[in-house]
């Protein structure tokens, strides 16, 4: 059920988590699914609710800086320089864990991802339920990320015990992940901060493969933020057969979508934060239709748009 984020529901929301429930909350990136991430019963639970595999490592989501000496073991002082210059923001880090955080929240590593989102609601949320909250996108696993508290109705309404309404998400895409426990720093996933602005901090990342049977981080498998309609990457919407039966996403020209049944559109002005804002919210759009699937074109990978890649990539069939 969906809860005004009133003072009231987000102290009942917290209350829920600190009792072992589940409460999806809205973030700048994505909806949240949360859970105490200090009670393995409650990280189990997130795992059931989602049906995500074990080996996939959670986000614990902090509000306070001063969390992270309590939760990680942190010896790089690289971590503090981009915690004060991107948090609250959409940047993950990959730092060692402290025993606190149980094993099931990393999948078994050494190593957790941490994040401090840039919510009003969540970052209340989290400071009056444990302090930390394992979230991870708040739906079925493998499909489409939610950008609205409807798109966790619609797909784990039944499974949760509250939805906070924080309307559609700013950013749209997941966190970007970075990991700073290599030789080299390396961007374990795209998403809502872009390379070049951390490149700004650290100097030159490296930006990992695409694809990983061993995840290291949230949302690193190949198949992954998919719609239940099969979506394809082409070159060229002009040279799809049988287009009436069919739906395109569209970066920019809206003159592509003659002749498909269905089509959105990400940007009519070539913004790839717009483009990434939209991308969810248009592919569970699309994926309502009555159609055989969806072709994607590509958008440029600059900026935003590498994330907006990224996951259409991984929703994408190989």
């Amino acid at each position: 059920m969906i809860y005004k984020s009133t003072e009231e529901n987000i102290r009942k929301a917290a209350l829920s988590i600190l009792e072992g429930g589940l409460v999806a909350f809205p973030t700048e990136t994505v909806y949240g699914l949360g859970g105490n991430a200090l009670d393995p019963k409650a990280v189990a639970s997130i795992f059931e609710a989602k049906k995500r595999p074990s080996f996939d490592p959670l986000i614990t989501h902090i509000a306070d800086l001063e969390k992270l000496d309590e939760l990680a073991d942190i010896k790089d002082p690289r971590i503090y320089e981009l915690a004060e210059k991107f948090w609250p923001g959409a940047l993950t880090l990959i730092v060692p864990k402290k025993d606190l955080i149980p094993s099931l929240v990393t999948s078994g590593l050494p190593t957790m991802a941490i994040r401090m989102p840039d919510h009003p609601i969540a970052l209340s949320l989290i400071r009056q339920s444990s302090g930390a909250v394992a979230a991870p996108s708040a739906n079925s696993f493998g499909y489409l990320s939610p950008t609205e508290a409807r798109h966790v109705e619609e797909d784990l309404g039944a499974r949760i015990s509250m939805v906070l309404e924080g309307g559609p998400c700013r950013v749209g895409v997941e966190s970007t992940v970075l990991d700073l426990t290599a030789r080299q720093p390396i961007i374990l996933r795209p998403g809502g901060l872009t390379r070049e602005e951390i490149e700004s901090v650290l100097g030159p990342v490296d930006l990992f493969n695409r694809t990983t049977s061993s995840p290291t981080a949230p949302g690193q498998l190949a198949m992954h933020y998919s719609p239940r309609k099969p979506l394809y990457i082409v070159d060229d919407l002009g040279d799809i057969p049988h287009k009436e039966s069919a739906a395109a996403l569209i970066f920019q020209d809206i003159s592509r979508a003659e002749g498909f049944a269905h089509s959105e559109v990400l940007s009519l002005s070539g913004s790839t934060l717009e483009a990434a804002s939209r991308l969810f919210s248009a592919l569970h759009s699309l994926d309502q239709q009555d159609i055989r699937c969806i072709y994607a074109e590509k958008i440029p990978e600059e900026g935003l748009g590498r994330a907006v890649m990224d996951r259409v990539f991984k929703a994408s069939k190989k």
